[in-house]
């Protein structure tokens, strides 16, 4: 089972090889990494989306808040959550297929950030199957050159927010 878990940790160096070493130390591959600085520059935010079963996760979890740089942690899959991933793609674009490009990228809400004399440099945003539609989509207009994503970012809905225990 896919989880999305989110992390609170001192933004200090080697704070997330700690926390990245813990996941592969126990056999499990990270699909997603995003981190930042938050509104506090002392305290970054790291989410991953990682798979396995409910009991193997929360396991991980408890070990994970136990690092001296972890604040906080919590898995986002078991709460109502929004999520959202960047997608920078370059596509070729020739006389024949500029157009449908073009089409395609404004029918799914993307845009197209540079164009050149034979590709197009698109932007998109969405959820990890959202973008993933994207592209199997964008791949039957056109060929797709290269690929950047972001990595998931997400927060769990409502008032309840993840923050700094006292």
């Amino acid at each position: 089972m896919r989880h999305i878990i989110s992390i609170l940790l001192q933004n200090e160096a080697g704070a997330l090889a700690r926390v990245a070493g813990m996941f592969s130390a126990r056999g499990y591959n990270i699909d997603s990494l995003s981190v930042a600085a938050t509104h506090d520059p002392a305290v970054s935010r790291l989410t991953l989306v990682t798979g396995g079963s409910d009991e193997v996760i929360d396991q991980i979890v408890k070990q994970t808040r136990k690092l001296i740089d972890v604040v906080e942690i919590s898995n986002l899959s078991s709460a109502d959550h929004l999520e959202c991933e960047l997608l920078m793609m370059k596509v070729e674009a020739t006389n024949g297929t500029a157009r449908k490009v073009v089409d395609c990228v404004r029918g799914n809400r993307g845009q197209i950030l540079d164009e050149s004399e034979n590709t197009r440099t698109v932007q998109f945003s969405g959820t990890g199957a959202e973008v993933d539609a994207f592209i199997a989509e964008l791949a039957k207009v056109t060929p797709i050159l290269e690929v950047a994503r972001s990595g998931v970012a997400a927060l769990q809905r409502g008032h309840k927010i993840l923050q700094l225990s006292h």
